[in-house]
């Protein structure tokens, strides 16, 4: 009975010509079409021209002489680039599972690293021996930096000759109410070092007493000294400005009690007063309309995009942000953009059925421009933390408006143009209610004022205004010319 046949010995070769007539090559002695890269199981002519033919003859027999090997040759540099990537892959795996039976007969990870390195990159072994790869290792080094920040903040704090601490509670997107501490001294080289200390989550009741331990526990891990304290400054909370029981008085019992009775001081955050004080302006009948305006475009997915698009379509780039009562610099640039899209918000609201009937009233126009440029002015100098130019600018204004001239409020100015017989004088009593709240809120500055003043302006504050024992130093100070140009030429932080 005769042997069945056995295709291995039959000693068949791939010719040179079918690479150009059927548009295959060999690869590990197997016929690969350069086209869909379909391998043919058995090296036989009549194999390779009968997939040619029935699936890319069609398409290709139509290509002669040049173009037909100008064809084959990219064929052939793109399959050759595919191989070249699975070669490097597979060999980049060898060498990962190489290092990895070395890696598990170390001992120490730092040789585990530079054997692994040796095999996969060798040109980049020096670079591995210089780090560190082990988890712990790096929790140590970070363990490491934080001690020796916080060592470093402890001996700055023991060198303080005088220092203030502001805290602030707010809750985060978890609900737990977060507890910020920062602290601001100065030593004897009159050296200014302000340090955020710490973030202590209050995970149970925010009770005066919780906040109070809190700050006491935090100062005593720096090793602030007591005795030296001279003011805090609060969010003015009720748990912390209470007379009775609150952050605020125990705070300062227990700095009284450690310096026998010395000053200090409280605050209230400038920032957060400025924005109470903007309350008083009593504008909500504009605030209203905007905020409810603004939420239902904003608020509804639907309604945003639309709005863009309408925006987009009229080339404007900037849409309406929202207004949070947490974030008070909000509501300038809020109003800001509202009164810059009124047209197109007015557009838009009308199509949904929802008609503001405001925007076609001139005086509330008017109260809206007025409450855009008092919000941007404020806003500007709450940036720039300047109490008495905030004083002077209210002075101007409102000796402005009641002459009827609204020369630093560009909105209204533009409303009251395009308005008959405008009324811009009845602003002057807002501003003046301005000018009240801001004077009562911030009135422990002005009794600070004349102590402040001898290191402020040294040259011009009078002998008899300053303690005792330095009425004659501040004589001899004002008589040096030397001195007192210097003081003209170079700032504050720079002439102490």
């Amino acid at each position: 009975m005769a042997q069945g046949r056995k295709v291995d010995t039959e000693c068949r070769i791939f010719q040179e010509k079918w690479t150009s007539s059927y548009m295959f090559t060999q690869v590990n002695g197997k016929p690969v079409c350069l086209v869909c890269t379909q391998q043919v199981s058995v090296l036989k002519e009549y194999n390779i021209r009968r997939l040619y033919e029935t699936q890319h003859g069609e398409k290709y027999n139509n290509l002669h002489g040049e173009l037909r090997r100008q064809k084959v040759n990219e064929m052939l540099v793109g399959l050759r680039k595919q191989q070249s990537v699975f070669t490097r892959s597979q060999e980049a795996s060898d060498a990962t599972v190489k290092a990895s039976y070395l890696i598990a007969s170390e001992i120490f990870v730092k040789n585990c690293m530079l054997k692994a390195a040796e095999i996969v990159c060798p040109e980049k072994r020096q670079a591995f021996a210089n780090i560190s790869l082990t988890r712990n290792t790096v929790a140590d080094r970070i363990s490491e930096l934080s001690a020796d920040l916080d060592s470093q903040l402890k001996r700055k704090v023991e060198s303080f000759l005088a220092f203030s601490v502001a805290i602030d509670e707010s809750t985060d997107i978890t609900d737990v109410a977060q507890l910020a501490i920062f602290i601001c001294g100065v030593d004897e080289t009159l050296t200014v070092t302000e340090e955020f200390l710490e973030l202590v989550p209050m995970t149970d009741t925010t009770t005066a007493e919780d906040i109070f331990c809190s700050v006491v526990g935090v100062l005593d891990r720096v090793g602030a000294d007591w005795s030296r304290a001279v003011s805090l400054a609060t969010d003015g909370a009720p748990s912390m400005i209470g007379k009775k029981a609150g952050v605020v008085t125990k705070f300062r019992e227990k700095v009284q009690a450690a310096n026998g009775g010395g000053d200090f001081w409280t605050f209230h955050c400038i920032l957060h007063q400025d924005a109470l004080c903007c309350k008083s302006l009593k504008m909500d009948h504009v605030m209203e309309v905007v905020v409810r305006t603004v939420n239902f475009i904003r608020a509804r997915g639907l309604n945003h995009h639309q709005f863009d698009s309408l925006l987009i379509d009229c080339n404007i780039t900037h849409g309406l942000p929202y207004h949070t009562e947490v974030r008070w610099l909000s509501r300038g640039a809020v109003l800001k953009r509202f009164f810059d899209l009124r047209g197109e918000i007015g557009h838009f609201m009308d199509g949904k059925g929802k008609l503001v009937k405001e925007l076609q009233c001139p005086l509330w126009l008017q109260d809206l421009a007025f409450m855009v440029d008092i919000t941007e002015h404020l806003n500007n100098l709450n940036k720039m933390l300047r109490g008495r130019k905030k004083i002077l600018k209210l002075t101007l204004w409102k000796t402005q408006m009641a002459s009827g001239d609204p020369a630093h409020f560009p909105c209204l100015r533009d409303v009251c143009t395009a308005s008959v017989n405008p009324d811009v004088r009845q602003y002057k009593d807002k501003i003046s209610g301005l000018l009240r709240e801001f004077e009562k809120r911030f009135q422990v500055f002005s009794e600070l004022e004349t102590e402040l003043a001898v290191f402020r302006s040294p040259f011009t504050v009078r002998a008899s205004d300053v303690p005792a024992d330095m009425q004659l130093e501040i004589i001899d100070l004002k008589c040096d010319v030397e001195l007192k140009d210097k003081f003209a030429s170079v700032g504050l932080d720079t002439f102490y």
